[in-house]
């Protein structure tokens, strides 16, 4: 069965082992997301922290801002965990709290490299579509005159009615 908590400072240490299990590092990510207020969610199965992701009412990006839209962000479940769940769990809760607001929308989004591409498919069956502006670069607007990196700041914004 896949529990979820929200995360507290004495969660900082778990949610580092998370991003270490997924290959990633960054030192005083989660401290900077929990003064930010972000929502975070971990998810558990028996026992084990397998995932998180964060609920952010105070996006970056304009649309989202503009519009007064919150966004997931950050949605990770390590590898030997995943199709089983554990991403549609965390998603539906972030919906669910969203709601709770009394916001009509969510948004998420994808970076496109191919690694990706599992997150691409399942965001679309959760309901999810781009949200018509393209593409961004961390959260920008891109230029049809510069090219940008296929890293994970290169997304597709996408929005969901809730």
């Amino acid at each position: 069965m896949i529990e979820l908590r929200t995360a507290t400072e004495s969660d900082i240490p778990a949610l580092y082992s998370l991003y270490e299990g997924m290959g990633k590092n960054d030192d005083g990510y989660f401290e900077s997301c929990l003064k930010r207020e972000y929502i975070i969610l971990i998810a558990s199965e028996e026992g084990q922290d397998v995932g998180f992701a964060m609920l952010n009412f105070t996006p970056k990006y304009a649309l989202y801002k503009k519009l007064d839209i919150p966004e997931i962000q950050d949605l990770n479940v390590l590898p030997d965990a995943r199709q089983k769940g554990i991403a549609t769990t965390i998603v539906n809760k972030c919906e669910e709290l969203a709601e709770e607001e009394g916001k009509a929308q969510i948004g998420i989004s994808v970076p496109l490299n191919k690694s990706y591409g599992p997150a691409q498919r399942l965001y679309i069956k959760l309901g999810y579509m781009p949200d018509g502006n393209g593409i961004t670069y961390d959260r920008e607007e891109v230029s049809a005159e510069h090219r940008y990196a296929p890293d994970d700041d290169l997304c597709l914004m996408m929005l969901k009615d809730l």
